[in-house]
């Protein structure tokens, strides 16, 4: 009979404990807000559980923001290299960036000995329009905020200047002893991203492609059409250093070198059906010698641009071994003002080549130094020849790699002479800014005729300046008088370049460089023989 029983109770005994259980965790979870979610309806996922707990239960307080960051960047960084979270306050800085112009008062700044002075202003801009020139010194802004007299970080500086289009600010200015006022409409600054763009020999023309925007592929058109009224029929195009950007506009640019309906890259991914970028147009260019400068930092939609050129026979190749990013990326909107810029699909170029170099099963510290690896093991110095993929020929029957950015028929080996320490560290001290902005701000009524980059030298000709200049690095503990001569040239040239660039931007700039460059030296000797 006891056993009869122990058997009846027993299952009913659990049954109360249960419900008991259920009861007592109910009730402690409206007192204690843990909350289980067993029976939850609101589809959040257990992250965003843990980020809820976190902000309402938590002991101190904390800056939920900077641990959703955290939480979304460590998602990312277990999918590919170049899956990025764009943070609010640096969404508008990056947009801008692609979209090739920012809103604010167009001038650039140097802060020297505690003085804010005015080192260039935009043609054209507000600034430029309300009457501030090169070599005005700010004093303050909306009468009450100091901008010299005082140490102030750069960062800031900006943020004081940049503003809405429409919006005014007011400066006071000191330019020769005397005090004046300007008010400034704050509007829309171009910042073009065609550097450079001249004649570089005779019937030869040169541009310099910084990235790819918005408006690059009608920057591009524009500086084209007026080399060819020169009278240009072979062209280089520089993309060294240029990191990529907007697709479409490298393949439209791609569109004017290439004939037909020619393929010039397709995209396609596990989510992402292919799609094809094809020629669409007869191109502004399709006949003439063609040459294409890439180095290391020459990313995406350059390597998409050199790699279509290269497959088609249609461009020589001149530099060395380009990035190797083959990965495309498409920005979403988050609801907190921020984005993510998540990889898509991969692109291939006309022969079938995805360039994106590897980064699966390593820890991606291995990948990022990768880029600075090839110069500590001397890869790009020896000229990198080594395809790191698998080889495709060109109708041509040349021979082209896949697998780790595209290889190019002419390699030239990195100078390791812009690498000496002397060199680093009259750039981290910005030695060279400051000593030329002070020439200018001294001469600028001799610089004032001055209409075309070889006459620079009549006012200013680094060789004889040299002197004057050992004395001014010397004041940073910077001791010239032993360097090698080749350490001396390159350092004269590098100041004749930046007194090019304070008269005539970066185009001036470039075009003192390019006077003596390995690469453009065989570029030139490439098209001229």
């Amino acid at each position: 009979m006891t056993e009869q029983k122990r058997k009846v109770m027993l299952p009913l005994l659990l049954s109360l404990m249960m419900v008991a259980g259920m009861y007592i965790g109910y009730e402690l979870r409206d007192k204690t807000g843990g909350g289980n979610k067993f029976f939850s309806t609101s589809g959040k996922s257990s992250v965003q559980e843990v980020m809820d707990l976190v902000k309402s239960r938590y002991v101190d307080q904390v800056q939920v923001d900077s641990i959703s960051q955290l939480a979304i960047d460590q998602i990312l960084s277990h999918l590919d290299p170049h899956s990025i979270y764009i943070p609010p306050a640096e969404l508008t800085d990056v947009n801008d960036e692609l979209m090739g112009s920012f809103q604010g008062v167009g001038i650039e700044f140097q802060m020297l000995q505690d003085t804010l002075h005015v080192t260039n202003v935009v043609k054209g801009g507000p600034s430029d329009k309300a009457g501030i020139q090169s070599g005005d010194k700010l004093l303050t802004v909306n009468d009450t905020i100091a901008l010299s007299g005082r140490h102030i970080a750069a960062d800031e500086i900006r943020n004081k200047l940049r503003g809405e289009a429409g919006t005014t600010v007011d400066f006071l200015v000191l330019r020769n002893s005397k005090r004046l006022k300007f008010k400034v409409t704050r509007g829309k600054i171009p910042v073009p991203t065609i550097e450079s763009a001249y004649e570089i020999a005779k019937g030869i023309g040169y541009i310099r492609i910084d990235r790819f925007g918005e408006r690059t592929y009608e920057e591009f058109m524009q500086h084209l059409e007026a080399l060819q009224k020169k009278g240009v029929t072979q062209l280089i195009i520089d993309l060294r250093e240029n990191g990529g950007g907007l697709l479409a506009e490298a393949t439209a640019i791609a569109d004017e070198f290439l004939s037909e309906d020619k393929l010039v890259v397709y995209t396609e991914g596990v989510r992402s059906n292919k799609y094809e970028y094809r020629c669409k147009r007869e191109g502004l260019f399709e006949k003439g010698n063609l040459v294409v400068l890439v180095d290391e930092a020459s990313a995406s939609a350059s390597e998409v641009l050199a790699g279509a050129l290269q497959d088609w026979d249609r461009a020589t190749i001149i530099g060395r071994r380009t990035f190797g990013k083959g990965l495309v990326q498409q920005q979403f909107a988050l609801s907190n003002g921020g984005a993510v810029r998540l990889t898509t699909a991969r692109y291939f170029t006309p022969l079938g080549r995805n360039i994106q170099k590897p980064y699966a099963n390593q820890p991606r510290e291995q990948y990022d130094d990768e880029y600075l690896n090839r110069y500590k093991y001397h890869a790009s110095v020896s000229a990198d020849t080594v395809g790191l993929g698998p080889v495709f020929k060109t109708p041509k029957g040349k021979k082209v790699y896949g697998g780790g950015g595209i290889t190019p028929d002419f390699q030239i080996a990195f100078d390791t002479l812009f690498q000496a320490p002397i060199l680093l560290e009259l750039y981290d001290k910005r030695v060279f800014g400051r000593f030329v902005y002070q020439f200018y701000s001294a001469h600028k009524t001799q610089f004032s005729g001055i209409t075309h980059v070889a006459q620079i030298a009549t006012v200013f000709d680094a060789q004889k300046e040299w002197g004057r200049f050992q004395q001014f690095a010397q004041l940073d503990s910077i001791n010239l008088t032993r360097v090698n001569p080749s350490v001396q040239q390159y350092i004269q040239q590098h100041l004749q370049a930046m007194m090019a660039r304070q008269l005539f931007e970066m185009d001036g700039y470039l075009q003192v460089l390019n006077s003596n460059d390995k690469l453009i030296d065989k570029a030139l000797s490439v098209l001229q023989k």
